[in-house]
């Protein structure tokens, strides 16, 4: 009997070992996948239905949640130093300010973040930055002022540990975090 237990706990231990290092491997092209940042618990409101994403299926939650949508998407990318929205996020901050529009009672905090170059004070102010220019287009795109709340963490909340551009490309973000939705 005790052979068996022996047995089990080993192929546990190995099944939580390969998990963890699975969790932490790059894509097949060798690039970094950012951390899952939910601000929601995953899943559906309570009380609604979802359906399988793909063809002929429809998805039947709360929009916030819908997978296919931009909604679902709550980070925005910078460059090095830039606190400019690039091309490719600027559709899921639109599809943020929409939602806004549409919602005159939900609200949003956006957290502004950089990597760990420079000071801590620039930082913050990069931060600020950054979260101010997600603020300023949500609120020409139909958001309300009221909605939108920033803070900025600067370099002190990291989405990526690692002293390399391949981790700092992900620290440099603005989070879309839900207050209400």
């Amino acid at each position: 009997m005790f052979p068996r237990v022996a047995r089990l706990l080993g192929v546990a231990a190995v099944a939580v070992v390969l998990a963890a290092c699975e969790s932490t491997m790059g894509t097949k092209d060798g690039e970094q996948q950012p951390p899952v940042t939910e601000s929601q618990p995953s899943g559906t409101q309570p009380g609604a239905t979802s359906q399988g994403v793909g063809a002929g299926s429809t998805f039947r939650g709360h929009p916030l949640d819908d997978p296919a949508s931009n909604l679902s998407k709550r980070t925005v990318y910078f460059d090095f130093d830039s606190s400019t929205i690039k091309d490719e996020d600027r559709a899921i901050v639109e599809a943020h300010a929409q939602y806004l529009a549409n919602n005159p009672s939900a609200a949003v905090t956006l957290e502004g973040h950089a990597d760990e170059r420079g000071t801590r004070e620039y930082n913050i102010a990069l931060g600020e930055r950054r979260a101010n220019s997600v603020r300023q287009l949500v609120t020409l795109l139909g958001g309300s002022v009221q909605q939108v709340e920033t803070v900025s963490y600067g370099e002190e909340r990291p989405a990526v540990e690692g002293h390399d551009d391949a981790s700092w490309q992900w620290n440099r973000r603005v989070e879309i975090i839900y207050r209400t939705r």
